[in-house]
């Protein structure tokens, strides 16, 4: 029988039960003590046996349904470490995911992660486990403002955070990523002759951005709301109470305390700095639960976490990944003529050539005011 066959799709679908059916028994117990050893560090062993009869439905159902779990670094550890089978940042997990065989892809992360593993593989089935897994900062902005800001700004360029939604990518000329913005502001100021580039929509990353480049820089009000909390207040009382750590920061926090930090990057180079530099204490001024996954992989760093979780990413959980394995729901759809246009702004990024190891920002320049955009 075709494994893609309707009729053997109602069988599985028949063969799964409810959640709460789920056991921790003898075999659950032999086909997951290897994950538990992953994560023993970040997980107690009396919450393992509740997480360990979904992890191994979840493993065993994705190999059914012939499908990938795309887990963003601000997963939980249960998610990230014992089902994810590409882990990362949002970029990486949809490239990656365009590049399997499989046929269904479940979007461990928010709702604008979903679309673009959408737009780079239009041929699979997308799922999303929670429909309210959204995001601050891509709620911010609208393809109707970038519109306006197109109207009102002809003769500059306009660069889109991929922590968008897929419309906003769509009335954009390219994206970035945290790691990549300042040679995609460079590269598109060039391409277009000019020495004003708009960056949209997170005003902290356009903010740390101006300062690394001589190009201005108009942004949006726009922001991430886990990471704009964190203040320098916050970074002053952490080194006091931990002077032996390192305190490793991500661009969408404001400029101040990038520069109170002893390091500066994106997701990933957070993660290598402390992979490569491997600090007695480290402090990831981040969402929580990336500390918990570089943690697992870095079992001699001790680890402080000033948790700001985000409520958006927790929706996401293993009971949610497994419902929608079973049952095949909360697809997502993106309009074709929007994915074309979204994937045209995302593939000019892509031409750039790579950077290899994510950048660092150089915190020791002075920051820049730049003006948000009028319309």
């Amino acid at each position: 029988m075709d494994r893609h066959d309707p009729t053997r799709m109602q069988a599985i679908d028949n063969a799964w039960p409810e959640a709460d059916a789920l056991v921790y028994d003898a075999g659950v117990k032999a086909r997951t003590d290897h994950l538990y050893e992953k994560v023993k560090s970040v997980v107690t062993p009396m919450e393992w046996p509740l997480h360990a009869p979904l992890i191994d439905a979840i493993n065993r159902l994705k190999v059914e349904r012939d499908a990938v779990i795309l887990a963003h670094n601000y997963m939980t550890a249960d998610i990230f470490h014992t089902v994810g089978d590409i882990m990362g940042d949002s970029l990486k997990l949809a490239q990656e995911a365009a590049k399997t065989e499989a046929r269904v892809i479940v979007q461990a992360g928010v709702h604008f992660m979903a679309e673009t593993a959408k737009i780079l593989s239009p041929e699979k089935t997308v799922l999303i486990p929670d429909e309210r897994a959204g995001c601050s900062l891509a709620a911010s902005i609208t393809g109707a403002n970038v519109g306006a800001i197109r109207e009102a700004y002809p003769d500059y360029p306009i660069v889109t955070y991929v922590n968008t939604s897929a419309e906003v990518k769509a009335y954009s000329d390219i994206c970035c990523t945290s790691s990549n913005a300042v040679q995609v502001v460079e590269a598109i100021a060039a391409e277009w002759n000019t020495d004003t580039v708009i960056l949209i929509p997170d005003e902290y990353l356009a903010k740390n951005v101006a300062s690394q480049t001589g190009i201005r820089i108009l942004t949006w009000k726009g922001s991430c709301e886990v990471h704009e909390q964190f203040t320098v207040e916050d970074i002053e009382a952490l080194r006091a109470a931990h002077p032996e750590a390192m305190i490793i920061t991500h661009p969408e926090c404001p400029p101040d305390v990038l520069k109170a930090a002893d390091f500066a990057g994106s997701t990933g180079a957070m993660a290598a700095y402390v992979k490569d530099h491997q600090p007695q204490t480290a402090i990831l001024i981040t969402e929580c639960s990336m500390s918990d996954n570089v943690a697992v992989e870095n079992p001699g760093v001790n680890f402080v976490k000033p948790c700001n979780l985000c409520p958006h990413m927790k929706r996401i959980t293993l009971r949610g990944i497994y419902e929608a394995l079973r049952d095949m729901k909360h697809e997502v759809h993106v309009d074709p003529l929007i994915a074309e246009r979204a994937k045209a702004s995302v593939d000019a990024m892509l031409a750039l050539p790579s950077l290899g190891k994510p950048p660092a920002f150089d915190t020791s320049k002075p920051a820049v005011s730049i003006p948000y955009v009028s319309v």
